[in-house]
C-alpha cells in the first residue's frame, strides 16, 4: 500500500501515532494508537528532560514511525509539544529523535498546537456552530482558543499540565479532598490570571474539550467497556458527570484507578490534575456543559498533510 500518511503527536506525557489511507478530502485510520512514555517526568524541578523519560520517548518515536512506514507512509509529521519546547535540552533531544527515528521532528509553538488543534476538532464536529472556546488538557501545558468561523480568534497556551501538577500535588492513595480543594483553587487562579477576558467573556455557543482527560471522562460516564472513540466524540459532560467521576476516581488509590475500564495506567495518576483543570475551565468560562472531541492536534496535523480546509 502507498500514498499514506501519518502523524506523531509528541506530548509531555502521551506519544500517538495516527496512520490514514487518504480517501478525497477526509481518510481511513489504518494505524492508531498510543503510548503513555511521560517524557516531563521531572521537568518541572529541574528544566531538562531526564534520561530515563528521553529513552523510553525515544524508542516509542523510532517505533511508531517504523510502523507508518512499513504501513506505507510516504510522509511522517512528527510534531513535538510542550516538554520538548520548554526543556533546556531540547536540541540535544530533537537530534537524538531524528537519529533514532529517521524522520524529522518539527517543535511547535503553543499558539501553533492551538491553532492545528482547533483544525483537528473543527474536522469532527462540523455542527459546532460560528463560535465557541476550546481547550486543550496536556501533560505540561493547557491551551485555550476562541473559534470564530472555524478560525482562531484567540489563543492562549498556559504552562500548566496534569504531569506538573501531578507531581506538585499528587498522591498514590485516596484524594485528600481538603488538598484537592487547595489544588482547585490553586488552577482557578491561574485561569483567572492567565486566561484574558477576550476569550473568557466571549459570547460562545459552546465550551468544546479536547485530549486525555475529558475523553477518559465521557468514556467513564458513558460506562464504556473498551474506549470507543464514535460514542465519546461529540459526547456531553455536565458539571455534575465530572463531578461524579471526580468522587468515584478520588475514592480510589492510583493502583485501583489503572484497572478500571478505558482508564489507562498511565493516566491514573494524571486524571485528578486533569479533572481541576476541567473544573476550573468550566467555571472560568462559565458554561455547565463541555462537548468532547477525540479529534485533537493529531488530526490537525494531518488536515494540513492532506491540504483540507478543516
Amino acid at each position: 500500500m502507498s500514498g499514506a500518511l501519518a502523524t506523531v503527536d509528541l506530548g509531555t506525557n502521551t506519544v500517538r501515532l495516527l496512520v490514514v489511507e487518504p480517501v478525497g478530502s477526509t481518510w481511513r485510520t489504518l494505524e492508531q494508537t498510543q503510548r503513555v512514555t511521560r517524557l516531563g517526568e521531572g521537568q518541572g524541578t529541574t528544566g531538562r528532560l531526564a534520561p530515563e523519560p528521553m529513552r523510553r520517548t525515544a524508542a516509542a518515536v523510532a517505533e511508531f514511525s517504523r510502523a507508518a512506514r512499513a504501513l506505507g507512509a510516504d510522509r511522517v509529521r512528527i510534531v513535538a509539544t510542550s516538554a520538548v519546547r520548554e526543556a533546556v535540552n531540547r536540541e540535544e533531544f530533537v537530534a537524538r529523535l531524528e537519529r533514532e527515528s529517521g524522520e524529522r521532528v518539527e517543535v511547535v509553538s503553543g499558539e501553533e498546537e492551538a491553532r492545528l488543534t482547533l483544525k483537528g476538532v473543527t474536522s469532527g464536529l462540523p455542527g459546532l456552530g460560528g463560535s465557541f472556546v476550546l481547550f486543550d488538557i496536556g501533560g505540561g501545558s493547557t491551551e485555550f482558543v476562541l473559534a470564530r468561523d472555524g478560525a482562531p480568534a484567540a489563543a492562549v497556551s498556559l504552562r500548566l499540565g496534569v504531569v506538573t501538577l501531578q507531581e506538585e500535588w499528587g498522591e498514590t492513595g485516596p484524594v485528600r479532598w481538603d488538598r484537592f480543594a487547595r489544588l482547585r483553587e490553586h488552577v482557578e487562579r491561574r485561569l483567572a490570571a492567565e486566561v484574558p477576558d477576550a476569550i473568557a467573556g466571549a459570547a460562545v455557543t459552546e465550551l468544546v474539550g479536547t485530549a486525555g482527560t475529558v475523553t477518559t471522562l465521557a468514556a467513564l460516564d458513558l460506562g464504556l467497556r473498551a474506549y470507543d472513540a464514535a460514542a465519546v466524540h461529540g459526547h456531553r459532560l455536565d458539571r455534575a458527570a465530572v463531578e461524579r467521576q471526580l468522587a468515584r476516581l478520588g475514592a480510589l488509590d492510583v493502583a485501583a484507578r489503572g484497572r478500571l475500564p478505558c482508564l489507562e495506567p498511565g493516566r491514573a495518576d494524571v486524571i485528578i490534575p486533569g479533572i481541576a483543570i476541567c473544573l476550573a475551565a468550566m467555571a472560568r468560562l462559565r458554561r455547565e456543559t463541555v462537548v468532547v472531541s477525540d479529534r485533537g492536534l493529531r488530526e490537525g496535523i494531518l488536515c494540513e498533510l492532506l491540504g483540507t480546509a478543516a
